[in-house]
């Protein structure tokens, strides 16, 4: 039976098992043997990493063509305009090429999120807002940019969900063990 790790990745953490020394990774809060990153988050994102000893799972959570979505709480400088949700939802062009459509919606900060350490940057002349947006794909930054692209930067980013595996109340730091099941690849005839 595959082992799957659902593990909340706090703000600073590098997402590898090795390092240089300067940043704490994986291996101050995993002591497992032969679990890895299924995808990746940034260093200074935070939230839901999923790792597993299974190749296939791993590829199967990772992969972008498996279309796997993966939901984010995005808290951005500004305030969200219907246009720019929409923008979101439609796609946006990126340097790298037009993002497939995403879910987006404003929301309010979401309930028993944990302070970041350390805190964002606050300007008191400018307001910020809360986003949550799903993904199918998987570029590098790529809520960061998309919310960039329609004048929101993201100042604060956390993955709350891949696929059918949560963060549920997870503190940061923390893991556990989950189910590792997905449902059968649906084939297409071509």
């Amino acid at each position: 039976m595959p082992r799957l790790i659902v593990f909340n990745k706090p703000f600073g953490v590098i997402c590898q098992f090795t390092g240089d020394g300067g940043k704490p990774t994986l291996k101050d809060f995993i002591a497992l043997p032969r679990v890895y990153p299924a995808g990746r988050l940034d260093t200074d994102s935070e939230g839901l990493l999923l790792l597993t000893d299974d190749g296939t799972l791993q590829t199967r959570i990772a992969d972008p063509r498996h279309r796997l979505e993966k939901g984010y709480w995005a808290q951005v400088e500004g305030v969200a305009s219907e246009a720019a949700l929409e923008a979101l939802r439609r796609g946006v062009e990126l340097n790298d090429g037009p993002t497939l459509p995403a879910t987006a919606r404003a929301i309010e900060a979401p309930a028993g999120l944990w302070e970041r350490d350390p805190p964002i940057r606050v300007r008191k002349s400018i307001p910020t807002a809360w986003l949550e947006i799903g993904l199918r794909e998987g570029r590098n930054r790529q809520v960061r940019r998309m919310t960039a692209a329609v004048g929101l930067p993201t100042l604060r980013l956390v993955r709350f969900r891949v696929g059918p595996w949560e963060l549920e109340g997870l503190q940061p730091g923390s893991w556990r063990e989950a189910e590792a099941t997905l449902a059968p690849i649906a084939r297409t005839k071509a």
